[in-house]
């Protein structure tokens, strides 16, 4: 068995953007510190998207509890591939509710920063299959812990989320495009 402590991973999450991005800086010999501060953003959104899909809800002591990688655990999978059955098992609205809007805001974000980081995500389509596939990344990676489950729901509900982010992108950034 093997625990992943929570400041583990995010330090080393952090450890790996920020050597990716003085690789990049040393390239480039510049900092354009415009771009730098979208990219910042979405380091957030992907560090707040990584606590939630990966580390347990539960706290014990006021912690965060590891992710646990269990080999005897691991297998078969928990994943769910019918859409919509899982959001019928939930206890309380609450608990429905939390797991519904909460795929949908954590995503959000990608809708709206996505297209102003790469320019070629220019088009809703282009944005929609971009946060789907970052979630589904989340969902395989998510596969071997035996904690999590993988659900074809959070796929629907965090794409869901993405193309409202890029509503919200085409609102704000698209208005300012036509008046100039």
């Amino acid at each position: 068995m093997i625990e992943i402590p929570f400041i583990a991973g995010e330090a080393l999450y952090t450890t790996v953007w920020l050597l990716n991005r003085t690789v990049i800086w040393t390239r480039q010999k510049h900092i354009d510190w415009k771009r730098e501060a979208v990219l910042f953003l979405m380091y957030v959104n992907l560090a707040v998207i990584l606590r939630f899909t990966f580390f347990p809800f539960d706290r014990i002591n006021g912690h965060i509890q590891p992710l646990i990688f269990d080999p005897s655990t691991a297998y078969p999978f928990r994943m769910n591939l019918i859409p919509l059955r899982q959001l019928l098992w939930y206890e309380t609205r609450r608990e429905l509710y939390v797991n519904v809007l909460g795929n949908i805001a954590m995503f959000i974000p990608c809708g709206i920063l996505l297209p102003l980081i790469y320019r070629k995500l220019d088009r809703f389509w282009k944005v929609l299959l971009a946060g789907m596939l970052i979630s589904l990344c989340i969902e395989i990676v998510q596969l071997p812990f035996g904690v999590r489950g993988s659900d074809i729901d959070d796929i629907l509900l965090n794409t869901a989320g993405t193309s409202i982010g890029y509503g919200i992108y085409l609102l704000t950034f698209g208005l300012k495009r036509k008046r100039a």
